[in-house]
């Protein structure tokens, strides 16, 4: 496994606190949603596969086991980075030495017609304009003509009202995690804030916070944008997904 030079951003210290509580919340979900979205295309996949936005590793190993090529994960979070290394740690030693960990944003990663799939699940929405954008362009780049990318689109606008929810709880010996999400519509984007709790015997022992930020966007605008970077949107595979071909 090759393991590139870490750009320094901003993104390296996101998720401190949700990377902790990410696979026992939202893994078991996780991997299957990937399963059902991603696994035909990455039987397909010839040449390579891009994660981007990795995160834990889920739908990186997801990729591995069905892509028959080297996949590539990019993950900018050191706290992500974590899990994720630690599950590419796990695999097979053929499967792990076609991965490739990238510790930078896909602006920064070095990849040129390297692959013939792109899977970036879960981050579009997270990023805003200026930055969705220029990954649009640098998905551009790391995608050889005819390549497909596979994205969950943006919400198309804020909510009108705060709306809250639970994930599953789950057990680790004698103690519950639990993770509370408040959702705020504010001006034109939307303010997540997750809260983690662990109890034992009923007592709350840990309480954890982070914030993360949404920006709704139309299915027009995002239209323009992938063309505009040399995309051509195409049906998606899953309901769930939008999904674009890079022009030759």
């Amino acid at each position: 496994m090759d393991i590139t030079e870490p750009a320094l951003t901003g993104e390296a210290t996101a998720y401190g606190v949700s990377a902790e509580f990410y696979d026992l919340l939202q893994g078991d979900r996780d991997r299957e949603r990937a399963r059902r979205r991603f696994t035909a295309a990455a039987r397909r996949a010839v040449l390579g596969v891009l994660d981007v936005g990795a995160g834990t590793g889920i739908v990186t190993e997801v990729l591995v086991r069905f892509a028959a090529v080297p996949v590539h994960a990019v993950e900018p979070s050191r706290a992500m980075r974590t899990p994720l290394i630690a599950r590419i740690a796990r695999l097979h030693t053929a499967e792990r030495g076609r991965v490739t960990v990238h510790p930078c944003t896909v602006q920064d990663c070095p990849l040129h017609r390297a692959v013939d799939l792109a899977v970036a699940a879960n981050m579009i929405p997270c990023l805003p304009p200026d930055r969705r954008r220029a990954t649009w362009h640098a998905l551009a780049d790391a995608l050889v003509p005819g390549g497909l990318l596979l994205f969950d689109p943006p919400p198309e606008h804020p909510t009108r009202r705060r709306e809250q929810w639970c994930l599953p709880s789950a057990h680790v010996g004698p103690d519950q995690y639990s993770a509370q999400v408040v959702s705020t519509p504010h001006e034109e984007v939307q303010r997540l804030r997750f809260t983690y709790r662990v109890h034992r015997a009923g007592q709350l022992i840990r309480e954890e916070h982070e914030d993360f930020t949404v920006w709704p966007t139309s299915p027009a605008l995002i239209t323009r944008e992938l063309r505009e970077a040399g995309f051509t949107p195409v049906p998606a595979p899953h309901r769930t997904l939008r999904a674009a071909l890079l022009r030759a």
